[in-house]
């Protein structure tokens, strides 16, 4: 029986000598405790080393991916040309499936086999000889650096620590440069505080002062370089009537060296963001696609490299710099960020207040698959990146008129959704019910007893005196059964003494009400009040 044992240094063909030990598998490695019984059991047949790294990583990822090599398959030739009817013990089965198919090699692959191939392992400088132990270890590391950088499609070229850098740096020359321009029109706009009202751009304010110098200079100095002809009319202007204070030469010197500084910080900055728009679509084009390189930079610089970049979550990206607000909200209880430096990316940006969080989250997913994509993938094209941005538009400009229709009414609006709100159908207790006194005091219906009968003309008033008509009837009823022929007599009097003065007795009978004592009306008012409660 034929080994084949892979290593960093090449490919080793053994020839085992006593086949009779390895049906013992748990005992196996007591063979293999000293050289000595290592070489009583195995002996060395060939043995193929590699040249250089190139070739060692192709080995490897040829047997990573379980195909055959062209090294392997040299080696297996020479040794089938001599014994091509000896089996091959190998350590994959899937390597052993394709030698057999191309080579016409019988292949063993059994748990005997892997115990021998760990055996081997623990005596393999003893077993290979030519090969010293530094040399081992040396190919060993390369090759596991190579590899490992082929796996994860690691490129030398592709340093994202200029990157960070880069940013770093921007930042803080944008924060310099703001110090200095404010310094610099604080301090001209002693001499001449008008004309920053006029220039209003920082960058051409310091040339401006950097050519004027003194204000009685502005007349006799051509602006027209850096400034509008509307401008540099209103500057000129103002230089005539100006309220600022004399300064000396020295002082302008000074002043005039700030703006040399302030303009030569300016076209480094220019220059640095171009360098920084050039890695970024070399290092990462479908993130710079998606977010912007500034943005996608300061994602880096957070993260620290793109790879790190690439192991977070669609959710980590979307909140990715406003750490302190997120654990604020989570300790507070209060709703977490939904967006962090990804806020400032152009499709957040140019959205409605009411749809930024939707597009964040729908930006952060895709932004983290062409991150992955950018960090792991083979190809450096920035197609994926534009492809997915297209669908974030669609998707936008579908949110933005879903608002703009409900909101026109047109005919082919959608149909208007109105906000569920859930309508309670529990009914309040009315507690009035519960007692039977009646809700208003006695003194005040005493009061509106009152004002009733002071005021005769209310319907209220009129409406009573039918029942005290009738009252009245019917005790002059039970008076005239009692004598009647007494008031007949009276009555004929009265009516023979009516006819000379017919109007007054309407008087007095409309007066009689109202000469009754009061006593007398109080006591009908309470009866009455009593009755009604009764009733």
């Amino acid at each position: 029986m034929l080994v084949l044992f892979e290593t960093a240094a090449g490919y080793a063909i053994f020839k085992v000598l006593d086949e009779s030990k390895l049906q013992e598998v748990d005992s196996l490695y007591k063979e293999f405790e000293t050289p000595e019984k290592a070489n009583k059991i195995l002996k060395l047949k060939h043995f193929e080393k590699f040249q250089d790294t190139t070739e060692a990583l192709a080995a490897a990822t040829a047997l990573v991916e379980g195909k055959l090599g062209k090294s392997l398959k040299k080696a297996l030739k020479k040794v089938v040309a001599k014994e091509a009817h000896e089996q091959l013990a190998i350590s994959d089965a899937k390597l052993g499936g394709v030698i057999k198919e191309k080579l016409d090699l019988s292949c063993v692959h059994s748990p005997a086999v892997a115990e021998l191939m760990r055996c081997i392992r623990s005596q393999m400088e003893a077993l290979i000889s030519g090969l010293p132990p530094r040399e081992i270890s040396a190919m060993s590391l390369g090759l596991a650096h190579s590899l490992s950088r082929y796996k994860l499609k690691f490129s030398p070229d592709k340093v994202d620590t200029m990157i960070v850098q880069a940013i770093s740096l921007l930042d803080d020359l944008d924060k310099e440069l703001n110090n200095y321009n404010m310094r610099c029109r604080e301090w001209y706009g002693w001499h001449f505080p008008e004309l920053g009202k006029v220039v209003t751009d920082n960058l051409a304010y310091c040339k401006t002062v950097r050519k004027v110098g003194d204000r009685t200079n502005v007349a006799t100095t051509d602006l027209s370089e850096f400034l509008p002809e509307e401008i540099e009319a209103e500057v000129k202007l103002a230089a005539e009537i100006s309220m600022g204070t004399e300064v000396s030469e020295q002082d302008i010197g000074n002043i005039r060296h700030l703006c040399d500084q302030v303009i030569e910080i300016s076209e480094y900055r220019a220059q640095l963001y171009d360098y920084l728009k050039n890695r970024m679509m070399a290092i990462a084009p479908n993130l710079t696609v998606m977010v912007g390189e500034l943005v996608g930079a300061r994602l880096i610089s957070h993260a620290g490299s793109l790879l790190n970049l690439a192991k977070h979550p669609a959710s980590t990206v979307q909140i990715l710099g406003a750490e302190k607000a997120l654990f604020r909200a989570l300790k507070t209880r209060k709703d977490t960020p939904k967006y962090g430096l990804i806020y400032h990316a152009s499709l957040v940006g140019q959205t409605t207040a009411k749809n930024k969080g939707k597009i964040s989250r729908m930006l952060a997913a895709k932004t983290a698959l062409a991150i992955r994509y950018d960090a792991l993938g083979e190809d450096t094209n920035a197609e994926m990146g534009a492809e997915n941005r297209a669908k974030l538009e669609a998707r936008l400009r579908q949110l933005e008129d879903r608002g703009i229709r409900r909101i026109s009414g047109t005919g082919k609006a959608m149909a208007k959704a109105d906000k569920y709100q859930h309508k309670s159908e529990v009914k309040i207790y009315d507690p009035s019910g519960d007692s039977t006194i009646p809700s208003t005091s006695k003194k005040r219906k005493f009061e509106e007893v009152e004002t009733s009968e002071q005021d005769p003309v209310t319907p209220v008033a009129k409406s009573k005196k039918p029942k005290k008509e009738s009252v009245a009837e019917e005790q002059e009823a039970e008076m005239a059964a009692e004598s009647p022929k007494k008031k007949k007599k009276k009555k004929e009097k009265k009516a023979e003494e009516e006819p000379e003065e017919p109007e007054e007795p309407k008087d007095e009978e409309e007066e009689m009400p109202v000469s009754e004592p009061t006593e007398k009306k109080k006591r009908k008012k309470k009866k009455k009040v009593k009755e009604e409660e009764d009733e």
